[in-house]
């Protein structure tokens, strides 16, 4: 089987896996009612007297760092816990196909997360005229953000058997890439480290990528840390994977 073949059927697998449990239901349903709710209660959308989707970008970030997480967990935990691991790495599939499958499998599921905002999309331009190029370039953003989150927690699921110990796992570092770059854990860092290692910290936060993103300024730098977190993360989850397929549990 050649490597597009097997990366498709994987994905299809890992797919078709997602929406024979309740798990893809209650992510999506889940995401389609926390991100309004945030919008409208936390970021108070009927007061700022402005037609954007400004409220929910705000908070998308926070909500992608607990259902990112949740979605990774199960990618190659579930795997090692069932002992199917060995069974999927015996296939004519190559390495890398059957690590990026399981990847674009979950970042179609969080690609389709973000299309069930849609409405508040066509609300927003219904009440006045937003700016839809930037509201384009924040959803872009949001999705990248996630396919972030989700490569490395497909990363960490990858070293156990455990989907708890995965999701733990994923959520602490989308936690400390999240908050890398604020200002008061900068400002603590500044007080014992080396400005260059305050500066190195802060480099590393997905925030302020995303941040530029949501403002609709798409720059190449900022593609280059996302693209890296996603390849790197997934490639690390193939290499954890192959290391580990004769550990069966």
């Amino acid at each position: 089987m050649s490597g597009l073949h097997g990366l498709h059927a994987v994905t299809r697998r890992e797919l078709a896996a997602y929406f024979a449990s309740p798990l893809a239901y209650i992510f999506l349903g889940v995401f389609a009612f926390a991100a309004p709710a945030f919008a409208f209660n936390v970021g108070r959308f009927f007061d700022t007297g402005r037609a954007d989707l400004a409220p929910m970008f705000d908070y998308l970030p926070w909500l992608l760092m607990v259902l990112m997480p949740a979605l990774a967990m199960r990618a190659w935990a579930e795997e090692r816990d069932r002992g199917t691991i060995e069974t999927l790495l015996a296939l004519p599939v190559p390495l890398w196909a059957a690590a990026a499958g399981k990847f674009l499998a979950a970042w179609a599921m969080a690609a389709v997360a973000l299309v069930l905002t849609f409405p508040m999309w066509i609300a927003v331009n219904y009440l006045g005229a937003p700016d839809n190029a930037a509201i384009a370039a924040a959803y872009f953003g949001a999705w990248l953000l996630a396919g972030a989150h989700l490569a490395v927690g497909q990363a960490l699921s990858a070293t156990t058997h455990s989907q708890v110990t995965a999701f733990v796992l994923a959520a602490a570092a989308a936690f400390l890439l999240t908050m890398a770059g604020l200002p008061f854990v900068t400002a603590a860092l500044a007080e014992t480290a080396p400005a260059l290692l305050v500066e190195a910290v802060a480099g590393f936060s997905v925030l302020e990528r995303y941040e530029a993103l949501r403002r609709g300024v798409i720059g190449l730098q900022d593609l280059t840390y996302f693209a890296s977190l996603i390849i790197g993360g997934t490639a690390a989850a193939g290499l954890i994977a192959g290391l580990r397929r004769s550990g069966g549990k």
